[in-house]
This record gives structure tokens, C-alpha cells and sequence, in this order.
């Protein structure tokens, strides 16, 4: 019988871990959190230097047993829970539940599921970090604490079931403020000119744009000024006036954090930040490997360091002198500076191995996992390399008074971009080689184009992740269920990656820079995520941290309540059952719905209708707009169960005269 209880937090690890470890340890898993703040109240105590209350989560009562008869007879318990402040809280609140007296509890941590790193963690087992547990709870009491007293108010101002949270309700202002700029974005018209030229002898075209005329910026604001300038370019000669060379060195891109990952992941294969963490989490966990023991290829996906091991700088260059050669090998090894705030215990998201090539493990992985892990193989392995040399060329053309530029670049050595590139590395450009100063350029065509500026970008899946990143706006773990939890409350829409805010996402947000100025600054959640690593580091206490926080906040928080008035929405449909009040448009768990203005007089409620059609043969019904249980909206008959079409997109279809209630934008 082995004498030591080893508990993980993924059932996903146990068979990995437990090959690796042998009979002498029994290795289980606690399935995530057992031990967690109660739903049904705030469960912190405020005027008690804010203890949490943790109970068991009703549903792993089972669970909890389980590990309790697989603890009782054991000598020593090991928690190898996730190597991260979470992971550090979920091993030290089973403590009290599982261990008893005479028994033996260490804390052992490691970050890539390899038979070597697991046994070098047994060998330095520790105690648990008070620390680390500290600034958990902290965190986790701040977001109940916002969560739990501002979700009142808007269930009290605009509609029931509404949420707000800490951290997510600084990324909503983000995609909200975003949006407005849209909005407001006012175009400007302006024209360019370019012109596509050959050289006598030389296969191919050359496209070059207008730069300057009579030595000033070009600056063409119309069609007329752009159709003179391209008549005065019939009758002239083009002329290549000079060259400019010089050389560009690009350095290698440092290897993966948990944010660079989620954007090139995004960016290259169209994974969103949740579906790329789930990914991770399945490579880090271990691939079975033949018959052999299952293996992690990847070390732990959540991480703000770039810090690379000895050991995997050792095997990587020893990779990169074998397959590359000497050249694609710098004389030291190439270090990154990680950010201020990241946890430089961690390492940055590398192969266990690099030996372990995409290609030699492509049998063993799904579709999807052999794509993030090449992505994964191939970064790491660049980062590594020498800088890749590039020639670059700048042309000036000369034609009357109008002078033309064109740009290009040619690779002289690969280096580091050998194996991986950016996305803008991957975009073509012109050769320049054959052309020298004073040749003769033939044209072919004059291109005048009109453009208008253009307004920012919706934030994407990356660029939403960079921005938060970028401001210290959570932390590696936070950024898929940030995004995930602003898409499940309809505060956003996801459309190929981009999000939109919805009506209902722009009036929450502008609720609460109103009223909880301090909450929604991107500044201060930054700051607090400062704080939070002053617990962790031991410089500032949990008890001290909540209170400066607290005291501002609850005079906000009882300001809100006492002054803020009902939102209502109204529309301009009555009410068809009392016939006296307009529709008004609320919010519930299921989504938007429209609602007697005179509740609770009248209590009439309906679906909200979107004013078309049902196209299923027959039906005279309209659509209406339901949620799913994960958030996502779909349209469904309103004469259901009647009929039973359902549409994850809303079909082309003749609009129903009347039905799609009037309502009003909103504030800008």
C-alpha cells in the first residue's frame, strides 16, 4: 500500500504523475476549488479585518470524501497543485480538511509534467507559501466584494440578474470607449498616386508612390488635384535619382508568455483566448506517448516571465548547432527581460523538450494541438537563434517635379526568422536588386486612388489581451475568463474575433464610471495589481490592502444606492395587456425581453421581438431573441412549441410592419 497521498488539482495529470512517481504514491485529484467562498452571500467578513468565509462547494461534498478515506491512512500528503498563487490557495484550503495529527504535509511545485522536473520537485518539497495564499485571497475577496455589492445596484437601476466585476468591467470601458471613438469618427478624404514602371530587360513591375512634389510632402486632398498630377506624369521621364541601402538586423522575438501566446495564437490560427488555454492545458497535462508513460510537451501556460531554465537552453542550442549549424547559433545564450510585475519563478511557455519536434509528435496530437504546439516548438526555438540580416532598399524616382518612392527588403540570412515569423514578417516585398541609380524607368500605368482615414479598430481577441497586458489589467490566468464572462452577460458581442459592446454593455459601463470612478480607471487596477504582488512578496498586509480599499469604495457604493435612478428604456409600443404604459426594455437571465413601464402594476412581459419573419414554412409567428445557457443568443418562433425553429443567425427575411420595438441609441 503506498504511504503518501499525492493531490493535483486536474484528473487529467493523475495517470501521468503517478507513472512517474511509482507504487509508493498514490496520486489523486481534487477536481479544481472544493474550497471556495458560499454563493449565496458576500462571505467576508468586513469588520473582522475581512476574513474570508470558505466553505465546501456543495457539489464536491463527494469529492472532499473521496480524498478524506484516500488521506486517512497516510503518512505524508504531498499538494501538487498548479505553480501559481491559485494553485498555492486550493492545496493549503484542504489542509484543515484532510490532514490529521502525525501526519506530514509538503508543498511540491513544478512546471512541466516530465519525469525529471516531477521527481526534482519531490526531492525539493517545501511548505506551503503564506504569502502566495495572502495575496489569493486577497484577490479573490476583492473581486467578491465588487462583484457582490455593486451587482445590487444595477439590479436595483437597470434590470435583474446584471453582474459587474472588478477587473472584466475595466476591459467592458475598454471595448465601450473603443466604440465611441467609432462613432464619432469623422473620415477624411485623401488621394494617392502610384504608378507601376519597368526597366528594359528586367521580367516584372515595379510599384512606386507618389512621395513629394517640388520637394514637399505630397498632400492630395481631391480627385481634381489627383487627375491633374496624373495627366502631368503622361509626358514625363522617370528617372531612378538615388539609392539608399542599408543594413537591418531583427533579433529573435522572446519565447511565449501566456499573452503573446493567446495574440499569435489568435492572429495565426484564429484560436480564440479560451479555446488556446484549453489547448495548453491538454499539452502541459501529458500526450500519450506509443505505450509509453504519457508526457507533458509544454511547460505551464500560465506565465508573465520569459525566464528560460539552464537545462532548456543547454538542449536548445544543442538543437539549433545540430540541425542549423554554427551560424544560427549565437556565442551566448539570448536572454529577455521579463516585464516589471512578472513572477520570475515561472518560465516563460516553451516544449519540455526540444528533441520532441512538431513532426515527430504529429501522430499523437489532435489537429488543434499539433498546431499551438508547433506554434509553441517553433517560437521557442527562434528565440534562440542568431538575428536574422536583412538588405534594405530605398528607391527615390524622379519625374518632373513629382518625386516617387519604393521600398524593399532582401533576406541576406535567415537567423532566427528561419524558423518562425510574425505576421508582418510573412508579408511579401519587393526585390530592388536589379535597379540602379540613373536607370531609366519605363510607365506603364498611373493609379490614383481616393482613401479616407480610417477609425480605430474594434479590439480583437489579441489586441484586447495586449491592451491588458500592456496596462496591468489582470493577470496570465484572467485574460480567457475576462473575455468569456463579458460575452456570457451579453455586455459584448463576438463576431470573428472582434468584439462590440451592446446596448446593454455601453449602459453598464457608463452606470459605473459614473458612480465607481475609481473601480472602472484602468489606472487604479493596476495599481491594486501592484498591491496584490506586495502581499505575495510579503511588503504589504492582506488587512491593510482590503482597507485602503474598502473605505473609498463604500462611500461610492452607499452613494450609488441612495441617488442613482431607475434606467428604463422605453419603447414606442404599448403595453398590450393594460393598454396605458409603453414597453420598456429590461434585462434578465435570459437576455434582453420588454416589460409593462408600469411594473409592478402591471406585470406583462414578452420576448423581445427583432422584427422578422419566421421562415419556417407555414408559420405566421416573428422571431424573437433567446439565450443559451453559455450566453449566446439565438432567435427562435415566438409562437414555440407550437413551432420549433430555432437560428443561431438571424435569417434573411420580409421584416413583420410594427414589430420591432422603437428604441432609443445609446448616450454617447
Amino acid at each position: 500500500m503506498s504511504k503518501s497521498l499525492v493531490i493535483v488539482e486536474s484528473p487529467a495529470k493523475v495517470k501521468t504523475i503517478n507513472k512517474i512517481l511509482g507504487a509508493k504514491f498514490k496520486v489523486t485529484s481534487s477536481m479544481g476549488h472544493l474550497i471556495d467562498l458560499p454563493k449565496s452571500r458576500l462571505g467576508v467578513e468586513l469588520e473582522k479585518d475581512f476574513e474570508p468565509n470558505f466553505i465546501v462547494v456543495r457539489a464536491k461534498q463527494k469529492t472532499l470524501t473521496k480524498l478524506k478515506k484516500e488521506a486517512k491512512d497516510k503518512t505524508e500528503i504531498y499538494f501538487a497543485t498548479d505553480p501559481d498563487r491559485e494553485g498555492e490557495a486550493i492545496g493549503w484550503n484542504l489542509v484543515p480538511h484532510l490532514s490529521t495529527a502525525g501526519q506530514k504535509i509538503f508543498r511540491v511545485v513544478f512546471h512541466e509534467i516530465t519525469k525529471d522536473a516531477v521527481l526534482k520537485a519531490f526531492k525539493e518539497k517545501h511548505q506551503f507559501d503564506q504569502n502566495k495564499i495572502n495575496a489569493q485571497n486577497a484577490r479573490r475577496v476583492l473581486d467578491r466584494i465588487v462583484g457582490y455589492q455593486i451587482s445590487p445596484v444595477l439590479w436595483k437601476k437597470v434590470g435583474s440578474r446584471l453582474s459587474a466585476g472588478r477587473v472584466q468591467s475595466v476591459a467592458l470601458r475598454l471595448i465601450v470607449e473603443r466604440e465611441r471613438d467609432i462613432l464619432k469618427f469623422v473620415p477624411v478624404e485623401y488621394w494617392q498616386i502610384a504608378v507601376t514602371l519597368q526597366k528594359d530587360g528586367v521580367p516584372g513591375k515595379l510599384l512606386a508612390q507618389l512621395e513629394k512634389i517640388d520637394s514637399i510632402k505630397a498632400d492630395l486632398s481631391n480627385e481634381v488635384s489627383a487627375r491633374d498630377i496624373a495627366a502631368e506624369l503622361q509626358s514625363k521621364l522617370f528617372r531612378i535619382s538615388a539609392i539608399n541601402v542599408r543594413e537591418v538586423r531583427r533579433n529573435a522575438l522572446p519565447p511565449f508568455i501566456t499573452s503573446t501566446l493567446q495574440q499569435d495564437a489568435f492572429s495565426k490560427l484564429g484560436f480564440n483566448a479560451q479555446r488556446t488555454m484549453m489547448i495548453a492545458q491538454q499539452l502541459y497535462e501529458g500526450i500519450e506517448i506509443d505505450q509509453e508513460d504519457p508526457m507533458g510537451l509544454i511547460t505551464y501556460m500560465r506565465t508573465d516571465s520569459v525566464n528560460i531554465s539552464n537545462e532548456a537552453l543547454g538542449r536548445v542550442r544543442e538543437y539549433i548547432g545540430k540541425e542549423f549549424g554554427g551560424q544560427y547559433l549565437p556565442e551566448t545564450p539570448n536572454r529577455f527581460k521579463s516585464k516589471k510585475l512578472a513572477q520570475e519563478a515561472h518560465e516563460a511557455i516553451r516544449p519540455t523538450d526540444v528533441f520532441n519536434t512538431p513532426q515527430k509528435m504529429r501522430k499523437y496530437l489532435s489537429d488543434e494541438q499539433y498546431k499551438l504546439y508547433e506554434l509553441i516548438w517553433k517560437r521557442f526555438i527562434s528565440c534562440q537563434m542568431t538575428p536574422a540580416v536583412f538588405e534594405n532598399k530605398k528607391i527615390e524616382i524622379q519625374a518632373g517635379r513629382c518625386q516617387f518612392g519604393a521600398s524593399g527588403s532582401t533576406l541576406v540570412f535567415a537567423g532566427c526568422l528561419a524558423v518562425y515569423r510574425s505576421v508582418e514578417e510573412e508579408e511579401e516585398r519587393q526585390d530592388l536588386s536589379p535597379y540602379l541609380e540613373g536607370d531609366l524607368l519605363q510607365m506603364l500605368e498611373v493609379i490614383p486612388s481616393q482613401h479616407f482615414t480610417k477609425p480605430p479598430a474594434r479590439y480583437s481577441e489579441a489586441s484586447l489581451v495586449k491592451t491588458l497586458e500592456e496596462e496591468g489589467i489582470g493577470r496570465p490566468s484572467t485574460y480567457a475568463s475576462i473575455i468569456q464572462t463579458l460575452v456570457v452577460r451579453n455586455y459584448v458581442t463576438r463576431d470573428r474575433g472582434y468584439f462590440t459592446p451592446t446596448q446593454l454593455g455601453m449602459i453598464i459601463c457608463d452606470l459605473l464610471v459614473a458612480n465607481f470612478p475609481r473601480i472602472l480607471d484602468v489606472g487604479f487596477t493596476a495599481a491594486m495589481e501592484e498591491k496584490l504582488d506586495q502581499v505575495e512578496e510579503g511588503q504589504l498586509a492582506y488587512a491593510q490592502l482590503l482597507r485602503d480599499f474598502y473605505e473609498p469604495f463604500s462611500v461610492e457604493l452607499e452613494r450609488a444606492m441612495a441617488t442613482l435612478e431607475k434606467t428604463s428604456i422605453l419603447t414606442d409600443k404599448l403595453c398590450p395587456q393594460c393598454g396605458k404604459s409603453n414597453l420598456a426594455v429590461k434585462w434578465g437571465r435570459n437576455g434582453r425581453f420588454l416589460s409593462c413601464s408600469s411594473f409592478p402594476e402591471c406585470r406583462h412581459a414578452e420576448a423581445y421581438p427583432v422584427g422578422v419573419k419566421c421562415v419556417e414554412p407555414g408559420c405566421t409567428g416573428e422571431l424573437v431573441e433567446r439565450r443559451n445557457r453559455r450566453g449566446g443568443v439565438f432567435y427562435g418562433c415566438s409562437r414555440y412549441p407550437d413551432c420549433k425553429f430555432i437560428s443561431n443567425k438571424l435569417p434573411v427575411s420580409k421584416p413583420v410592419p410594427g414589430t420591432e420595438p422603437n428604441v432609443p441609441a445609446a448616450a454617447d
